[in-house]
């Protein structure tokens, strides 16, 4: 187990969970910006789903202070399997670890994240996280 979470896991690895348990939930943490202009993980090929409930608000990166409440409502049970995901693997964590807080057993933080790292241009996308593994992803 992670520091205040279950633990981490890779695109690849939750790609496969995704797709062999239909309790299981992506947890997209991003801001509805990033939904907007970078695009979500596609998973509507598998039996899980999805939800989109921002950790912080754009502009200002303010804590959405919603934030347990959404999840509580969006996922009830705590024994739901979650995955966090966020840009980069970073703000996914702390919301793994606060629902963790909340009594949710199962919370797992994605590495990497939608887009990961920069590459040598100053560009995310290419060099790691779920779109440059080839994971399907589109804009909402």
């Amino acid at each position: 187990m992670s520091e205040g979470y279950k633990g981490d896991i890779t695109p690849e690895e939750v790609w496969q969970t995704l797709g062999e348990n239909e309790q299981a939930v992506l947890v997209d943490v991003r801001t509805a910006a990033e939904w907007k202009y970078v695009g979500v993980a596609d998973i509507s090929n598998l039996p899980s789903k999805s939800i989109y409930i921002e950790w912080v608000s754009f502009p200002g990166d303010k804590f959405n202070e919603n934030f347990p409440r959404e999840l509580s409502q969006a996922v009830p049970s705590h024994q739901t399997p979650l995955y966090f995901l966020c840009r980069s693997g970073v703000r996914s964590i702390g919301a793994a670890k606060l629902a963790t807080s909340m009594g949710y057993e199962n919370c797992f933080n994605i590495l990497e994240g939608l887009e990961g790292v920069f590459d040598e241009k100053g560009h995310r996308g290419t060099v790691s996280g779920w779109q440059a593994r080839g994971f399907p992803w589109k804009y909402v």
